[in-house]
Parts: structure tokens; C-alpha cells; sequence
């Protein structure tokens, strides 16, 4: 298959699969999600998703259909059946199906979602653009919910400027990006936001700083502010898709570009460890 979807056992095209009405994802985006890239069809770090998928499934009690190590398996399984070596590999489980209405059944079983599709990995060596908008979100940012629509907002906003992220702040506090999470380099500092409800710990990030620790490169996870961020010597952006991207322009003022040397360190060490996972020989040689 080109591309696959899967809900409640059946395996389908997309376009295919048929969702059932009263499914709580349509009236109330009841649900969690996760995240990865497939790499010669082995998903990249899936323990590490596993176990953010199940705390945020836990955090608003719904029950996912199958135990963490019979999902880890339909989900190696499933990439199997799909053509390519590179994929975005994504699974939600909603909270299930049910007339509508705000309270719910606590012992409802979720409905298991599955898309795998073929993946471009960005250069890391190529900068990007960035924008800043407050963060209006709600207080459970650490939870990885199905209700995205400020990030939604937010992303088509960057796109409308020619960016590639939006970069959110809580006044003067920045947190993270529309669907990535944003640190710094300064004075061969690695500063991030620490783990607090106002992110989600991403797991990108969290082997990023393990890499900095690897290299000697020292971390400190505290709040920063717009005026750090600006200033900078660089600015790092990572996802579960994108793991070590770096800014050039910030609302259309360069920014970073001062420690190429370090930065470069930090993107090698996080791209040997993908490729010593999955087993390819390089990023994109081999990218449907």
C-alpha cells in the first residue's frame, strides 16, 4: 500500500475507511495522539511514544483498546504493509463511540486510530523562518491532545508569512512552537523550557539534551524570554518529524547564526542516532 488507515481493526486506503457518526472525536475531540517517523520501516524511538501516549490517554481517563506491547506490534506491523523506507507514522485513540453528550461512560473502551504515509525528512543544514504569537492555549499543554486548533491557527498564520513555525509566548515567557519545541544556544549554553504544563515534552527535544550532555555541551531547563530568544546565538527547533532544525529569522529579524560550530555537533550526534536506529545509511537517500 501506498498509504494506510486503520480504525477499530479495519485496515483501509484513507480515502477508504469509513468512521462511525457518533465516534466522541467528532463532537468533542475526545481523544490523545502520537507521533514518529519510520525509518526502513521501524518506528524511531516507539517505547518513548508509547509511553507519552499512554500518560496522556491516562491524564483524561480513556481506555486505548490493546495493551502498550500489543500496540507497539500492530504498529511495526502496519508500517510493514506500506511501500518506502521513510514515513510519518501517526495513532490516536479516541475516548469512543457514544451518543452525544458532555458526560461519558467510564468504562468505554477507545477506538484505535492508524495513518502511515510516506515522509520527507527537512535538511537540517537548510535555516527557517519563524513567527511569535501569544500562547492562548489552555493549561494542559502537556497532555498531547486532539484539540489542536490554536496550533492549527497558528501554523497557517506562519504559512501566510512564508514561515515555517510559530514560536508561542506567554507574555514575556516563551514556551514552544505550534507543533515543535524551541530551545536555545547562548554561550554554549543549551537553554530549554522546562517540562511544566505549559509544554509538551517532546521527545525530539529530550534526546536532544541528552545528546548535549553526550557532548559536554551544558543544559539548563528554564523559562526564557523573547529578548533571549531574539538574541541568541542560535535557535533550535525539533520534533518527533524534524529532529534538529535551526532559525535564520524571527517576524522577519535574522537571529542566530553565531555558534555553527556547536549547533553543527548537536545536529550531527541527534541524526547518527536516528540512523543507528533505524539502520539507514543516511537522512534522505533513500526518501519516498
Amino acid at each position: 500500500m501506498k498509504e494506510l488507515a486503520y480504525y477499530d481493526g479495519t485496515i483501509a486506503a484513507p480515502e477508504e475507511l469509513k468512521i462511525p457518526f457518533n465516534d466522541r472525536v467528532h463532537f468533542f475531540g475526545d481523544g490523545v495522539y502520537d507521533a514518529s517517523v519510520g525509518g526502513n520501516h521501524r518506528i524511531y524511538l516507539l517505547d518513548d511514544h508509547l509511553d507519552r501516549f499512554y500518560s496522556s490517554a491516562n491524564a483524561l481517563d480513556i481506555r486505548i483498546p490493546m495493551e502498550k506491547k500489543e500496540l507497539g506490534e500492530l504498529l511495526t506491523d502496519l508500517l510493514k504493509k506500506v511501500e518506502g523506507e521513510t514515513h510519518f507514522v501517526y495513532w490516536q485513540v479516541t475516548r469512543g463511540a457514544a451518543p452525544r453528550n458532555h458526560a461519558y461512560d467510564s468504562e468505554m473502551t477507545g477506538k484505535l486510530w492508524v495513518m502511515i504515509r510516506p515522509n520527507r525528512l527537512r535538511d537540517p543544514e537548510v535555516p527557517i523562518s519563524l513567527i511569535t504569537a501569544e500562547d492562548t492555549r489552555f493549561l494542559h499543554c502537556n497532555i498531547k491532545t486532539l484539540n489542536l486548533l490554536p496550533s492549527v491557527m497558528a501554523s497557517q498564520k506562519a504559512e501566510q508569512k512564508g514561515a515555517q513555525e510559530t514560536v508561542f509566548h506567554r507574555g514575556d515567557m516563551v514556551t514552544e512552537c505550534a507543533h515543535s519545541n524551541v530551545s536555545i544556544l547562548k554561550n554554549g549554553i543549551f537553554l530549554s523550557h522546562p517540562n511544566d504544563q505549559y509544554i509538551l515534552r517532546g521527545i525530539s527535544k529530550t534526546h536532544m539534551i541528552e545528546a548535549c550532555y553526550r557532548l559536554g555541551i551544558q543544559v539548563i531547563e528554564r523559562p526564557f524570554t523573547l529578548t533571549e530568544l531574539m538574541e541568541a546565538d542560535e535557535v533550535l527547533v525539533t520534533s518527533s518529524s524534524n529532529f534538529c532544525l535551526h532559525a535564520k529569522e524571527i517576524d522577519g529579524i535574522p537571529v542566530g547564526g553565531k555558534d555553527p560550530v556547536r549547533l553543527s555537533r548537536i545536529q550531527k550526534e541527534v541524526i547518527e542516532e536516528y540512523l543507528r536506529y533505524t539502520g539507514k545509511s543516511s537522512l534522505f537517500d533513500d526518501v519516498v
